[in-house]
This record gives structure tokens, sequence and C-alpha cells, in this order.
């Protein structure tokens, strides 16, 4: 607790101020009967403050940190409420029937969201993914167990092409080919006996000229029913996706609602809703390995319940403001430091705040700050990263207070950074690296080869990267021997990155690419032998 002592004094009086019960598993773990017994005294009646405790963590080796990513799954989403807590640790305390929870929750979740069925599952992805199996295979056990193989089902779901995005895997997973359309014509002439769903992004924050107004004039006509992908959408009582015509819509738990992490919903349609319960865990169908626990469906209903009764959207919208203005006004004291406060957004349906500089003011990079506020005490996550002067900051999983002390840290660290950015010297290149080079690609596990078609000017570089399934544009420079190289692969809604750096060698390049989320891996490029390199790549 001693590395967490600053920011519990911080804390203290807001955490009195708004705890909830202490229970006698946090008193003992906590080593706090003394405190018990006082507050058995004068302080009877009073609410006592919960006792946070990170050594469930540290005693891993893992430092938690002050999030100020907001709902990102790899940094643990959003901050569960206490009422989802304790709902979580009583559920975990007693056996049930799945089949009858679930029942019974959705029921609950369907009153309180005033929509004809609902159903708790394992995340925002799961509920797309049991969407895309109930409309494909309905409740025929015969084709239940047949996925992902769709021969003789319907195997294609429609969706705007605007809409496609990394979390297509999961529709595909079930087994289905994405047909993806950019106009109203397109939309009509994908129609076909092939057409299982029309698919999209929640398009409440953006008009798009193919949405969700287009798709049901569709459904309508034709009876394909709809599923609207809103995994970090405020909810809307009633829902406003479903009164447009959405058949079936998915949100996340663990982001704007602060429920569980794991867990999501999928609401609509009642005959639909029952298809993707039955095609989903504990069942033996294809949704069997995405479980939702008897605690994360209680926790989900009990987060639902929460918002319906006391959460005040607005009323948050305009603390986190509040937060932004302490923080725009700390660092500003800066030269150089600007703020500015961003409108809600698909994706981020709340406001955030920029935070940049001038880097001759300034001598830093985002990169730079971003790895300063991760090694301090207590660490703090942002968004800051690469070579740019600017970084992000979202609130949703921020504590009370804690804006002050990512305040505190910035305007210290930009203090410190006074005086322009220095770049690295640039030296003339080694030698032109114009040409073909094949590229292989050594990862933990497997291999594989591709294609690198490379133009110079100075030390500048552009050029074509081909992979096994999908090309895209290369940018980069050589600075004497060091050669630095980004692409991105478009493939099925995604934009794969890849950031090539390594040192040329006579016709040799080696060094590591670093694909994001993907890990990193060492490649070996090798300049093509016959001269061949200035060939038109398109036709490789």
């Amino acid at each position: 607790m001693a590395r967490f002592r600053s920011l519990a004094e911080i804390n203290h009086n807001e955490r009195m101020k708004s705890s909830t019960r202490l229970n006698r598993r946090d008193l003992f773990r906590a080593g706090a009967l003394a405190g018990a017994a006082g507050m058995s005294g004068a302080a009877a009646g009073a609410p006592a403050a919960r006792v946070e405790n990170p050594s469930v963590y540290t005693e891993l080796g893992v430092r938690p940190f002050i999030n100020a990513t907001a709902t990102l799954t790899i940094n643990g989403g959003s901050r569960m409420l206490d009422e989802v807590i304790e709902a979580i640790e009583a559920a975990g305390r007693f056996h049930v029937n799945l089949d009858e929870l679930m029942e019974k929750a959705g029921q609950r979740l369907s009153q309180l969201l005033q929509c004809e069925a609902a159903m708790v599952t394992s995340g925002a992805a799961a509920a797309i993914t049991h969407a895309t199996s109930a409309c494909v295979a309905g409740m025929d056990p015969e084709a239940m167990l047949q996925l992902p193989d769709v021969t003789g089902l319907k195997s294609e779901v429609i969706m705007p092409k605007w809409s496609r995005n990394q979390y297509d895997h999961a529709f595909r997973t079930v087994g289905i080919t994405i047909v993806d359309v950019e106009t109203k014509d397109q939309l009509w002439n994908a129609v076909s006996h092939r057409t299982a769903m029309m698919a999209m992004l929640g398009d409440r924050w953006k008009k798009e000229t193919v949405g969700l107004d287009e798709l049901a004039e569709v459904s309508r006509k034709t009876g394909i029913p709809i599923t609207v992908d809103a995994a970090a959408d405020t909810l809307v009582i009633p829902d406003p996706y479903l009164k447009r015509g959405a058949s079936l819509v998915a949100y996340s738990g663990g982001k704007i609602i602060r429920g569980p992490q794991t867990a999501g919903m999928l609401i609509g349609r009642k005959d639909l809703i029952e298809a993707a319960w039955a095609n989903s865990a504990p069942h033996h169908a294809f949704g069997r390995a995405m479980k939702v626990s008897k605690e994360e469906v209680v926790g989900m209903v009990k987060a639902v319940e929460v918002w319906v009764a006391r959460r005040n959207i607005e009323a948050e919208y305009a603390e986190w403001k509040r937060w932004y203005a302490h923080i725009d006004q700390q660092i500003t004291r800066v030269p150089g430091v600007t703020t500015t406060v961003n409108p809600p957004r698909r994706g981020g349906p709340f406001p955030t705040l920029t935070v940049s500089w001038d880097t001759q003011k300034v001598g830093l990079t985002a990169g730079e700050v971003g790895k300063q506020l991760l090694a301090g005490e207590p660490r703090i996550m942002t968004h800051a990263s690469g070579d740019g002067s600017s970084l992000l900051i979202r609130p949703v999983a921020l504590k009370p207070e804690e804006h002050k002390i990512i305040a505190a840290r910035l305007e210290e660290i930009f203090r410190k950074a006074q005086g322009p950015l220095r770049r690295p010297e640039i030296q003339p290149p080694a030698a032109n690296i114009a040409g073909r080079w094949n590229v292989e690609i050594e990862f933990t596990r497997g291999r594989t080869s591709h294609l690198l078609f490379l133009e110079t000017k100075g030390n500048d570089v552009t050029g074509t990267h081909i992979g096994r399934l999908a090309r895209g544009d290369a940018k980069g420079a050589i600075n004497g021997s060091d050669v630095k190289i980004t692409t991105q692969l478009p493939l099925e809604g995604s934009n794969l990155p890849y950031a090539f750096a390594g040192r040329l060698s006579g016709d040799t390049i080696t060094g590591e690419v670093h694909m994001g989320e993907y890990r990193s891996a060492k490649f070996t490029a090798r300049r093509h032998a016959s001269g061949g390199g200035r060939r038109d790549p398109s036709k490789v």
C-alpha cells in the first residue's frame, strides 16, 4: 500500500463521503478491525470507507494504474459501479440454474429497457456472434451444430462499407461472408437467398449515406433482420435503434454502462433473442466457448438497474468537464501547452480532452510523455504514443480526484522539458534501397513471406507492401544505414499495422517489425537479385 499512499491520501475525503458498506471480508483482508470497532461507536450508522487494496495485483508483480483511456478492454475497461461489485460478490455465494436465471434476468432487462426481449452475453462481441448464429441457424439443432460450416444455410451478412471494422470477426467467426455496400442501389442488389442478416455500427452520432434508415427499408420489405453494434453507446430508453427498425442491438457492459467488463447485452426481437440464447453457452452449440457466468448476469442487470434509477449522464458529462477545466488551468501555465474539449462521438459517447504542446517550447514527443506518465508513481495510463505532440484523456474510468494527479504530473513533465524538441541527426543514405525486396517475417510461432517495392527521394522512402492476402502503401525513411518503414494492410475491416525498423548491410535489411496488438517479429529483407525491382507491384 505504500506505493499508493499519496493517492489514498488525496482520495480519502471523497471516499469517506461516497463509499459503501464495509463487509467483514474487507475488514479482515485490510487488517482494519480497530477501525471497525471505532465505527461502532460515535459514528454508528454512518457509511464506512471502502477498503481498496491492490495486493491481488501487486502480489503477482503487476502494478495498477490510473486509467485515462476510459473503456479500452486491454486496460481493464471502465470502472465498475460499487453496486455491481457487491452484486457480483453476492451472486458468487450461491448456485442457480442458468436457463432459469437468464429467463428472469432477460425479463427484468426488457422491463427496464422497454424492449421485447433481452439477454446477457459475455461482452458485445459475443452478443454479435450469437445474433449471427440466431439469424443463420435459428433453433434447428442440426444447423446449430453444423456451424461454422454454413453449407446449405444462409451465409451472407450485408454491411455498409463505412461500418467495416476489426470487430467484424464477431460476425465472420460463425462462417458467414460479409458483403459490404456503399450505396442504396448496391444494398438492394446485394440482397439474395443467401442473406441471413444486415448489420452495422450504431449511427446515433453521425448520419451515414447508407445507415439504419436505409437498412430498415430493406428489412420491412424482405423480412431480413438487422443487428446494430452499439457496444460503446449510452443507453437510451426506449432504444432508438429498435425504434428505427433494428431487430437486435448489442451493447457492452464494461464501457459507459459501468457493468462487468466481460458482460454485454443483446436486446430486441423475442424470437431472435431466444435463438441467440439457444446458440450460446451453456448449451452445446457454436457459442459454447462464450460463457457468461451467473455473477456476470447479476452484475449486468444491476448496472442497468442503477442506470435507470440514478445515473444522470448529463451530470456526469458536466463533472468530467469540470475535471478538464482543472487540468487546463494547471497545465496551460506551462508556455506552449493548450487543451481542447471534444464533444461525444461514436465509439466515445462522452466528452474527451486533447492536450497539445508546441515542441519548440516543450521538447517531448507524445510517446515520451506517455512513457514518463506510466513510469511514475502512481502510474498513469494514457493514449500518448508516437512522434506527435498531443495526447487524449478519456474520463470514464477515472476516480474522483485522480484528474488532479494527472494535471500535476503533466505540468511537472512539461516544465522539466523546456526547450525545442531535439530531432535525431539525419545522415545521408548508406545506399539506394529503391527496388524490390523479398521479406521473410519470423514470428514466435510460424513465418511468412512478404514483398516491399520501394522508391526513394533523398532520405524519404515510399512504396508498396504486399502481404500474403493484402497490400498497402509504405512510407518511411533511411538515415545512414537505419531503415524505418510503416505500412497498413487493409483486411476484412481492419488495417493491420507494420512498423519495420532495421539496419541495412549490403543487399540485406534485418531488424524487427512491430505489429501493434499482434506483437513483434524478426524480419530479413533481401534485395531481389534479378534487378526486376521496378516492376509494377500491381501485377505481382
